[in-house]
């Protein structure tokens, strides 16, 4: 767990908190069940993981094929990692 220290207090990162920080901002990675995996920019998402992708893209063989607004449900998704080289 990432322990975060703000006015003084110890404060505990949730996982939502860290995609709050990516949403609307930053490219993210996707990785779907079935060795699937795409790129987007998160526009939105659930408790259940639902997301909303911008600008999606499916990476088939290292190469992208667009897609344009997606959305995953939430119980396809492995993980979500911020995209630095999209």
């Amino acid at each position: 767990m990432v322990l975060q220290v703000d006015r003084g207090r110890d404060m505990s990162k949730r996982p939502l908190d860290i995609l709050d920080q990516v949403l609307n901002r930053e490219p993210v990675i996707v990785s779907l069940k079935g060795d699937r995996e795409l790129r987007g920019v998160l526009q939105g998402y659930d408790v259940h993981m639902n997301l909303v992708l911008d600008q999606a893209e499916e990476v088939t063989d290292g190469a992208p094929h667009r897609i344009g607004m997606l959305i995953v449900r939430g119980d396809n998704v492995i993980y979500i990692s911020p995209s630095h080289n999209q």
